[in-house]
């Protein structure tokens, strides 16, 4: 069966003197996809000499709001330390859906067609960046141009991943031009 890749998290830096290590969530399950015996493949940041290419949960807690995760392959604040900034990855059916309705892989909603609230096609939605205070959108516009859109209800009112489309409530500037921008190309 085919499977897909999504990233679960960032690790951070080091708790303790036993390589347990703070992670970045970047799942909405954490609690499954950080559970004991789980294996995640490891991705070394840019510049890194780290030689992981795979790690496997040991144990998993929440400390205040912060999840501490010990990995097989950190047995101590060195090792630890020297897994900073490692993004995890973990495979999934490829028919798999988050649990929460409202929720969506990325892989389901890259080449969703993008439409303005009236019905007016925007472009296509190409990729998902995940940031820290919120997720944005990469729409191509027919004209070719990639646009940012906050991923937020707001401005995204309506996810139809069966229909294939989004609605995106568009403002000058946002995925169309401001008509000054528009008549100058």
């Amino acid at each position: 069966m085919d499977s897909i890749e999504v990233v679960v998290g960032r690790i951070g830096k080091p708790h303790g003197i036993r390589g347990e290590v703070t992670v970045d969530v970047r799942t909405d399950e954490p609690d499954r996809r950080f559970a004991p015996g789980a294996v995640l493949r490891a991705q070394p940041p840019a510049g890194s000499a780290s030689p992981l290419r795979s790690m496997t949960v040991t144990s998993s807690r929440w400390h205040q709001s912060v999840l501490l995760v010990c990995f097989d392959e950190l047995g101590d604040r060195n090792a630890a330390e020297a897994a900073r900034g490692i993004v995890l990855h973990a495979d999934l059916p490829a028919d798999a859906t988050p649990e929460d309705p409202d929720e969506y892989y990325d892989h389901q909603l890259i080449g969703l067609t993008a439409y303005d609230e009236q019905g007016a096609e925007l472009g296509t939605l190409t990729a998902v960046q995940h940031g820290a205070a919120q997720d944005l959108l990469t729409i191509r516009t027919p004209e070719g141009r990639d646009t940012l859109v906050p991923f937020v209800t707001a401005l995204v009112p309506e996810v139809d991943v069966a229909a294939g489309r989004i609605v995106v409530a568009d403002r000058p500037g946002l995925v169309t031009p401001f008509p000054d921008d528009a008549a100058g190309a």
